[in-house]
């Protein structure tokens, strides 16, 4: 059975920092991808960041040198590093990772972050 459990999520002030994680088991992590989606209170989940198995690296517009995500494979875990952080930046952060063959993907269970003073 494949588990993601994202933690790390909180409350922080304009400008601050935070770092996410996501424990993934049930999955041969090395060899996927992995991802964060986003999404704010009345809007639609959106794309953030995803890393490839072998460590390249996709950010959405609106995080692109602000936010860094990496991978410990030995700790099958996925981490965003947030930076700058700006209030339009609240949301539910979401861990993904696509499933190999037919079906949806695996997400996690969510981790809010709220940015405000």
């Amino acid at each position: 059975q494949v588990q993601l459990v994202e933690s790390g999520g909180g409350l922080v002030q304009p400008g601050g920092s935070l770092r996410l994680s996501c424990a993934a088991s049930g999955i041969i992590f090395s060899i996927n991808t992995m991802g964060w989606y986003r999404q704010a209170p009345g809007k639609q989940r959106e794309f953030v960041a995803r890393i490839t198995s072998g460590g390249s690296t996709v950010y959405a517009d609106s995080v692109k040198g602000r936010f860094t995500i990496s991978r410990d494979n030995a700790k099958n875990t996925v981490y965003l590093q947030m930076n700058s952080l700006k209030p339009e930046d609240t949301a539910v952060y979401y861990c993904n990772t696509p499933r190999i063959g037919p079906g949806p993907d695996y997400w996690g269970q969510g981790t809010q972050v709220t940015v405000s003073s």
